[in-house]
């Protein structure tokens, strides 16, 4: 019996995986995952060493915790074929948005399931990632904190009420496309003012991460933050009010609202 089982191995199980290996939290030989891309499972197995099948039910057979890592649409077909094979012993781990805990329970057609949704985010992909987790009733604490533990491996992990599950795909799940596109500006701007577009690169990358950690590690408002910046009559200052002039603010918070909107109608 493996540890771990992932059905889906795309790029965020992938990321996953690796970070579970790259903690120690579980060994590759702990570890089976299954896809309909033989040629992804070769990859797998040649890299991670991790046992691969083509066959979900194999996984469910043969994890004590698996992740169902397949995208939304897929959900119905792919509960529908490992569902006779769960018990109640396992733990089920669901990375899809839109996906209650309600209605995974009902696919499964037990109400006795132990599902945990969560939403993680691809800066997983470098230990970095953030992630969401709601579990239903039949999860125990220890059975939580041991899932958490998991989920760890590959960057932060915090428990939510269900009703914000679609406000943490916005504001975490999508929104490494909302930085990526906003150092992509960034380093497009200085490569106008003549920086190589590499060096520009590494400079916004940089600049956003230091700005990050700076927001975790002091606990001071982001706006606090904004203000030790913004000298008076400074460079600084006059950007922010361009920014402000042109409507980041707004444009930032309709994006996630839409993102939201987007989460819960899936």
């Amino acid at each position: 019996m493996k540890k771990l089982g992932f059905i889906g191995a795309g790029n965020m199980a992938t990321a996953m995986m690796s970070g579970v290996i790259r903690s120690g939290i579980f060994s590759a030989d702990e570890i089976i995952m299954s896809d309909i891309s033989a040629a992804r499972l070769d990859t797998l197995r040649e890299e991670y060493g991790v046992s691969t099948t083509s066959d979900n039910t194999e996984v469910v057979q043969n994890a004590e915790v698996f992740l169902l890592a397949v995208k939304p649409q897929y959900y119905s077909d792919v509960i529908a074929e490992i569902a006779p094979y769960v018990t109640e012993q396992q733990i089920i781990i669901t990375i899809a948005p839109g996906q209650t805990l309600a209605s995974l329970a009902e696919r499964f057609g037990s109400d006795k399931c132990k599902i945990i949704r969560t939403m993680p985010n691809t800066p997983a992909m470098v230990g970095a990632g953030m992630t969401a987790v709601t579990p239903n009733a039949n999860v125990t604490e220890e059975e939580l904190t041991y899932a958490c533990h998991i989920l760890g491996g590959f960057g932060l992990t915090e428990v939510i009420n269900e009703h914000l599950m679609d406000a943490a795909v916005s504001v975490s799940g999508s929104s490494p496309a909302y930085v990526f596109l906003f150092i992509e500006a960034m380093a497009d701007a200085a490569v106008a003012d003549g920086m190589p577009r590499a060096q520009a690169y590494q400079f916004a990358a940089q600049a956003v991460m230091g700005s990050a950690k700076m927001v975790l590690e002091t606990g001071k408002h982001p706006g606090e933050l904004k203000d030790m910046v913004c000298s008076p009559a400074g460079t600084t200052i006059e950007a922010v009010r361009v920014l402000e002039e042109k409507g980041l603010r707004s444009a930032v918070m309709e994006a996630m609202r839409a993102c939201t909107r987007k989460a819960k109608g899936m």
